[in-house]
């Protein structure tokens, strides 16, 4: 539907160009466009290497193990239909500490593999299970300390300091796990109420 909707403004907008006779600032916006995709393609992948690199230095160093065992009893707390030897909850754990680093694009993956396992416990593959739900919900609002990309796209724009979106960046995302975490919770009760199965969809 996105596509859709995304084609349609692009036809409206070369339709209307043509019609008041500027398909040359359409032209022009095109290749200014493109051009800033790349340059920004470039920068942004020169910081994510850094950034994934810090990461394993983090990693080699015992920094995510120590985060990842800071953060079992908020998962245990969080999934306690997944069992504790199960790997779900090491990737889950990777999947969140990732995301408190910032590391978004880095985090994907790890989230990605954290469903597939989550899925194998799922009794009913075709609804989200309560554990599934839950990793979505915390994924999408994650504590995140260190805003790296956005921090990089504020340096690539010249703000004069791009690091000041940190605070706000830890306030906000506090806010949005907490209800994330109160939401999940309050549609699991709801559904335990009603008698449903796996999944707090309706």
């Amino acid at each position: 539907m996105i596509n859709v909707i995304w084609m349609g403004l692009l036809l409206i907008g070369m339709a209307v160009s043509a019609w008041t006779g500027k398909m040359d600032v359409v032209t022009q916006a095109v290749f200014a466009g493109a051009k800033a995709g790349i340059t920004v393609t470039i920068g942004l992948l020169s910081f994510l290497v850094f950034w994934l690199g810090m990461m394993k230095i983090a990693e080699e160093a015992g920094l995510v193990q120590s985060l990842a065992r800071l953060l079992w009893p908020i998962v245990r707390f969080l999934f306690p239909s997944v069992p504790p030897d199960h790997p779900a909850l090491g990737s889950i754990l990777a999947n969140m500490s990732a995301n408190i680093l910032g590391l978004g694009n880095a985090a994907t993956p790890l989230g990605l593999k954290a469903m597939k396992e989550l899925q194998e416990l799922n009794p009913d593959k075709k609804t989200a299970s309560d554990a599934m739900c839950t990793l979505l919900a915390i994924n999408t609002a994650n504590i995140t300390i260190i805003p790296a990309t956005v921090i990089f796209y504020r340096s690539q724009f010249e703000s004069a300091n791009p690091t000041e979106i940190v605070g706000a960046t830890i306030i906000a995302t506090a806010l949005g796990t907490a209800v994330a975490v109160i939401l999940d919770r309050w549609f699991r009760k709801r559904e335990s109420r009603r008698g449903g199965g796996p999944g707090w969809r309706s």
